[in-house]
């Protein structure tokens, strides 16, 4: 039996150990591997290239604990609030990390087995992924200063005496990239004396050691637990700085994406409809290499958008957005784009690098701190504060124009965000509160002394309940963004991976065509970016003679195809061919 052939997996998952650990005995590392995922070595692989997905995928980002209503835990909360108000919208809701934490809103994690008791039970989770696809964050580079791990490295026990990356305070680290300001070691006290160890984003999140293939093991469990929980799409989160290597730049390593290929390979053959998203905030070109050739993420997070889209509502120029969309690769067969204006974190801005200007960022920047917004800030490798990212709501960020200032069409302009990020190639992912409206919470920031915290609101049910059901600009936003929502789902024009193709209709108009994959259903997307009304003739869409012409926002008919289409400010159409409902399930 020794001698007997290596199985198809074996032979991979070695192929990718042999990269990341050459100098152990990876046939031995491949066996612990899939004893620890509990995956027979014989297990088929699934056929490659497969769209997990279609044009009715749609996701909601929110924390465990947004919604809280009293004596109730919040994710029993959150389940109730999406399967009766958003079932015929949602199909995925990604949770962040929901685990007991010490800072960071989650993202420092103390125990990646356990449910947050403040949040629920790992039943409550098990339940959603019953009627939802489930999203959970694995948060995979760096966990919690008072985690328990954390508290074996300084006892010298293991596991974590061995968990943790170290560095030499003397080393020239100067080329490593930061995405933040604070001190990028920290020096701690051990039983074996005083060691520094590595925090790319906080000290309080210490940063994990994957030289260790202990520590690779760990994690094969963790993420086997989530499977077993009904967990089936992964975040990997801040997942570009894994791989440390002291005189580089400590980013995109090549044995960060082997790492990625491995995990997506175990997590593939435990569970074929499994999905694997990375979540890299960095340059647009960077952040492309995490498709790897369809074997990295099957998503990777659109991070130009949210910054190009606002950057061009509030500047009435849609040029940059343009330019990078037609740089946009149609992604191959069984991977898309993760599509998205907001989130739980900032307007990231390292992905405009190279987009925008220097005067074009400090515009954008001056109009969102006009608009309530904070800015925080990352050290280079030359010593300098620049700005990583905005901490604004995407409702205050929309309120005005960079020119004039708060004004009369922030709703409209609001509205023109989510029906471009909704007819993009990918699969759109909202954030709760761009759902609602939900406006810069200062007071959450002076609580917790946090930039991201004014975009971390907390809802209690009564008062969502009631904005929701009386005329606040929070109903009109909910019954809006829904109803397109449910318009997107059943257009086959829309699945992410159908055609597109940018249209050239001058700076104040963004356009684009997307074909359905069966090429039956054709869709022109027209936006004016401006507060203006703007003109354009539908001559310059080259449609279909022969066929009727609709536009789905509106329910407009057009049958003089070559007619003038005057569009309001921040007005929208999808003109579509062919016409489509969203069956019932």
């Amino acid at each position: 039996m020794e001698n007997a052939p290596l199985s198809h997996l074996e032979q991979r998952l070695i192929a990718h150990l042999q990269v990341i650990y050459p100098s152990l005995d990876n046939k031995d590392l491949a066996a612990k591997c899939l004893a620890t995922f509990n995956l027979d070595p014989s297990t088929e692989s699934p056929r490659p290239h497969r769209n997990l997905w279609e044009q009715s995928d749609i996701m909601l980002i929110t924390y465990a604990d947004t919604l809280r209503r009293k004596e109730e835990a919040p994710l029993e909360t959150l389940h109730k609030f999406v399967k009766s108000k958003l079932s015929d919208c949602i199909s995925a809701v990604h949770l962040l990390p929901f685990f007991p934490y010490s800072s960071d809103d989650g993202f420092s994690v103390m125990d990646y087995t356990t449910v947050n008791p403040s949040c629920g039970r790992w039943a409550d989770v098990v339940n959603l992924s019953k009627d939802f696809k489930v999203m959970g964050d694995l948060v995979i580079n760096h966990c919690s200063s008072r985690s328990m791990w954390f508290e074996n490295y300084k006892a010298g026990v293991e596991p974590g005496a061995s968990f943790f990356y170290e560095a030499d305070p003397n080393a020239d680290l100067s080329a490593v990239v930061r995405p933040r300001t604070s001190p990028l070691l920290r020096e701690i006290q051990t039983k074996n004396g005083e060691k520094h160890v590595w925090c790319t984003f906080s000290h309080d999140q210490i940063d994990l050691n994957f030289e260790n293939p202990v520590v690779l093991l760990e994690f094969l469990r963790i993420i086997r637990l989530y499977l077993e929980k009904g967990i089936r799409w992964f975040r990997l989160d801040a997942v570009a700085f894994l791989w440390k290597i002291p005189g580089t730049s400590c980013i995109n390593l090549p044995q960060t994406h082997e790492i990625i290929r491995l995990l997506r390979l175990m997590i593939e053959h435990y569970a074929p409809d499994s999905v694997i998203i990375t979540e890299t905030n960095i340059p647009n070109q960077e952040n492309l290499t995490y498709f790897g050739n369809a074997n990295e993420a099957h998503l990777i997070y659109n991070f130009s958008l949210p910054p190009l889209l606002i950057n061009s509502l509030v500047t009435g120029n849609s040029s940059h957005l343009k330019q990078w969309l037609m740089s946009m690769t149609p992604a191959q067969q069984g991977t898309t784009y993760l599509n998205f204006l907001a989130s739980h974190d900032g307007i990231g801005l390292r992905p405009t690098e190279g987009l925008l200007s220097e005067w074009e960022l400090e515009t954008l920047i001056n109009t969102m701190k006009r608009f309530g917004g904070k800015i925080s800030s990352r050290t280079t490798p030359q010593g300098e504060a620049k700005p990583y990212e905005i901490n604004i709501s995407l409702w205050n960020a929309l309120s005005g124009s960079a020119l004039h200032g708060p004004d009369k069409w922030q709703f409209a302009r609001f509205l023109c965000a989510a029906g471009v990020m909704m007819a993009l190639e990918g699969v759109p992912a909202f954030y709760i509160h761009s759902l609602f409206g939900t406006e810069n919470d200062l007071e959450r920031v002076d609580n917790t002394g946090q930039f991201r915290s004014i975009n971390r609101h907390i809802w209690d049910m009564e008062d969502l309940d009631h904005v929701l059901n009386t005329p606040t600009h929070h109903q009109k936003v909910f019954q809006s963004v829904t109803k397109l929502i449910q318009i997107r789902r059943a257009q086959p024009a829309f699945h992410p991976n159908a055609t597109q193709y940018v249209l050239h209709m001058g700076e104040n108009l963004f356009a684009f065509w997307r074909q359905s994959l069966d090429r039956r259903q054709s869709l022109f997307a027209v936006y004016n970016m401006t507060d203006q009304p703007q003109n354009f003739n539908l001559s310059e869409l080259n449609l279909i003679a022969t066929d009727d012409w609709t536009d789905l926002v509106s329910e407009q008919v057009y049958e003089d195809h070559l007619g003038k289409v005057t569009l309001m400010p921040y007005q929208f159409v999808w003109l579509a061919n062919k016409k489509s409902k969203l069956k019932s399930s």
